[in-house]
């Protein structure tokens, strides 16, 4: 009995911090006939965020409202608290950048849909892409590069 409690004590300790770190849902505002967009939720959802989808018809108006601006749009734009998430953003990128969010940013984007980045496996073949890190003065520059 006080191994299992000692050894639930110690799971749970281990585990408190990944909560903490994602205790904010995504809502990932979507196109309702997009299929990898749903893709993306499941590759946030795989690494211990939680999220969840939300079908729009009014995705340029929302992306606006959200400051996303029109040459980094993707097809799906995800929010976590205060920051935005647009395209096909690695999870362990979203996790790093939430971890130390650079000073004066809002978010992320990946502009496009680069084939085989999380949603857009298709094959063996993998786009390079750069993940932008999106700045309230309107600088926005590259964050990481995907290879």
């Amino acid at each position: 009995m006080k191994s299992q409690l000692f050894s639930l004590l110690l799971l749970g300790s281990f585990s408190l911090p990944l909560l903490a770190q994602n205790a904010d849902p995504f809502t990932v505002y979507k196109n309702p006939q997009c299929g990898c967009c749903s893709k993306w939720i499941d590759h946030l959802r795989d690494d211990g965020f939680s999220a969840s989808g939300e079908n729009r018809d009014d995705m340029p108006t929302l992306k606006a409202e959200l400051k996303v601006p029109a040459n980094l749009q993707s097809c799906h734009t995800g929010v976590q608290g205060n920051f935005v998430f647009e395209g096909h953003i690695p999870s362990a990128v979203v996790r790093r950048f939430l971890d130390n969010p650079p000073e004066g940013a809002y978010g992320l984007a990946v502009p496009g849909m680069p084939i085989g980045s999380p949603g857009m496996e298709m094959g063996p073949r993998r786009d390079r892409y750069d993940v932008i890190v999106l700045m309230h003065d309107g600088n926005h520059q590259v964050y990481t590069t995907i290879n």
